[in-house]
């Protein structure tokens, strides 16, 4: 049974087994393993206190009475989230022209704090767009700061969600998009905006005039401040979550809000599902690595706990239990990682996009589907094995448990990954070139069936194929983390 206890040892082990482009020797193995240090010594202890305190306190007003919406963070917190920026969750992107070593980053932040990784995904899913579709002009202004490797570094975020939900975008976007000259400004309230305290937004909004629909859609990049240095829009209040305590999630009033088109308006959709694609396989990366810290205070828990004149990892129940989660973590690992590898072939895409892009969608709703469902039962089940010891917040387990919760709803809930699986498999038939490229890792007779079964499926009417859709998606989802352990 591999040892749980280091998600940067993992990241070698296994993704050496599993052929996989992470984890290597060099500068950043050496970098990551620093960065692992660092968290032992000193930011574990940082991260259970910033989660302990909750929810920071938000102030208004400055004592002149003018609006300044400043989320009082305690100081240690910026020295914990400066260190992924210094390590280069964001600058490595676009100095190694790879997302490999910023989602290795994002792994080894989620099995310390997953919700830290929250401000290192939104910044990734903002700076990408802008690189990608950002006027010459506005990419000069802004895309350094994101690359900055010290305190002075910009964070970016990704503000979708408005009072009546996410999921269905076309319907739920009222935020309007009003044209004067060169210029756009916003006017609408997003509901859910996490990292609120960042300094740039990319921000869904429809232009005046615009279809009804997700069509008539287009994707803005909006500044925290007016370039007259006043507030471009104001943080109505941070929610007090009882998830992720360690990324402030806020409501925001965007009131004639100074902001840049990215792309066109007509590709607005496209852009956006980029960037929710980006963060779903963050989401992913970031599940496996909650499911291995799960597992490794169970083993802790078990090599220390004496029941029935035996350690409790000793008891051969619960062997067989750790090594059962043992090989699913190493499934969800492979697929989680090879979203990433297909996303890295695939991110400077630009609509109209290749078979491979269609590929990578589904394997990035699957991987969504199956990795966050995976993290919610391991820290589950750590609970379990802790016994009355698990539900305390002053243990880790009880933490794990509360923040997998969210995985699952992040960047589109299980439903969404269903439906637009479906889609993407229907449509473009994504499924055929994932059998033809993982088949050859089952049994052929298995392959065979499964493939027919997602064909009869895809065959069926519209509301009888989405209503019918979960127990197969699960079942290919789980067939495909198999596929890519072995």
């Amino acid at each position: 049974m591999a040892e749980m206890d280091s998600p940067t040892r993992l990241l070698r082990e296994w993704g050496g087994e599993l052929g996989l482009e992470i984890g290597a020797d060099g500068a950043l193995r050496a970098e990551l393993e620093a960065y692992e240090a660092w968290w032992r010594e000193t930011g574990q202890a940082i991260s259970e206190s910033v989660d302990r305190a909750g929810t920071p306190p938000l102030r208004m007003f400055d004592r002149f009475g003018a609006r300044v919406d400043e989320i009082l963070y305690p100081p240690e917190y910026w020295t914990m989230l400066q260190q992924g920026y210094s390590a280069g969750v964001i600058w490595r992107i676009f100095e190694e022209r790879s997302l490999r070593s910023s989602y290795q980053i994002g792994y080894v932040t989620s099995f310390f704090d997953s919700g830290l990784y929250c401000p290192y995904t939104v910044s990734m899913s903002t700076a990408i767009p802008l690189f990608k579709y950002g006027a010459r002009d506005v990419c000069a202004r802004f895309l350094p700061r994101m690359m900055a490797r010290d305190a002075g570094v910009w964070q970016g975020a990704t503000w979708m969600t408005e009072a009546r939900g996410g999921s269905d975008l076309g319907a739920n976007v009222e935020t309007v998009a009003r044209r004067e000259g060169e210029r756009w400004y916003l006017d609408g309230d997003k509901f859910f905006c996490s990292n609120v305290g960042a300094e740039l937004a990319v921000v869904a909004a429809r232009p005046e005039g615009a279809a009804s629909g997700v069509r008539g859609l287009a994707l803005f990049l909006t500044p925290r401040l007016r370039e007259d240095g006043t507030l471009n829009y104001h943080v109505r209040r941070l929610k007090p979550k009882n998830a992720t305590r360690s990324v402030p999630t806020g409501e925001v009033e965007l009131r004639a809000s100074e902001a840049y088109l990215l792309g066109t308006t007509e590709a607005g959709i496209y852009l956006i599902l980029e960037a929710l694609n980006l963060s779903r396989v963050a989401n992913s990366v970031g599940s496996v690595a909650v499911a291995q810290r799960a597992l490794a205070e169970a083993v802790h828990f078990a090599r220390g706990r004496v029941v029935f004149g035996k350690p409790l990892i000793e008891q051969p129940l619960l062997r067989a239990q750790l090594e059962e989660r043992t090989r699913a973590l190493k499934g969800a690992f492979g697929l989680a990682w090879h979203a990433v590898e297909l996303l890295n072939e695939v991110y400077l895409e630009k609509p109209p996009y290749s078979e491979r892009y269609h590929l990578f969608r589904l394997v990035a709703h699957l991987a969504k589907y199956h990795t966050a469902e995976f993290a919610a039962q391991t820290s589950k089940w750590a609970i379990e094995v802790h016994g009355s010891a698990g539900v305390l917040d002053e243990f880790p387990v009880e933490r794990l448990l509360r923040e997998s919760m969210i995985l699952g709803i992040w960047e589109g809930a299980p439903h969404r990954q269903i439906l637009d699986a479906l889609e993407v498999m229907k449509r473009k038939r994504a499924h055929e070139r994932l059998f033809s490229e993982l088949g050859e890792h089952g049994d052929a007779n298995e392959v065979r069936d499964l493939q027919a079964r997602v064909n009869a499926l895809l065959a069926l009417e519209q509301d009888e194929m989405e209503s019918r859709g979960e127990a197969l998606f699960r079942e290919l989802a789980g067939w495909a983390a198999r596929a890519l352990s072995r």
